[in-house]
């Protein structure tokens, strides 16, 4: 389940470096941001996505224990988008070995139960 995961995440991010270098390409981020604003899907589309990372993000602020290392994903989160959320899982994913739900989602430590 580890490596299925390690591939789901590096394809993400990999994904994600595609398409942005590719929409970089073709046309500037702020000349986008400009003629898409007006479109009421594109708005909607996009608090669909910062939703979604603020949702990440609880989950990363209960597993971090350092407010530097709580603002820091913030930002990235908030900047960086799935890029910083699949980086993030990949060095969770790296860190936790042998492969532990409860050790991964939870921060319990190896051998404690999180129930």
């Amino acid at each position: 389940m580890r490596t299925l995961l390690i591939i789901l995440f590096a394809g993400v991010f990999l994904s994600m470096a595609a398409v942005t270098t590719t929409a970089t390409l073709q046309r500037g981020m702020f000349q986008a941001g400009h003629d898409l604003w007006p479109d009421w899907w594109f708005r909607a589309t996009l608090l669909d996505a910062y939703c979604g990372f603020i949702a990440f993000y609880v989950w990363v602020a209960y597993k971090e224990k350092s407010l530097v290392a709580r603002a820091g994903w913030f930002v990235g989160i908030m900047l960086l988008g799935n890029f910083a959320m699949s980086a993030y899982m990949l060095i969770q994913l790296f860190k936790t070995d042998p492969f532990s739900w409860e050790r991964m989602l939870l921060r319990t430590p190896q051998g404690v139960s999180a129930s």
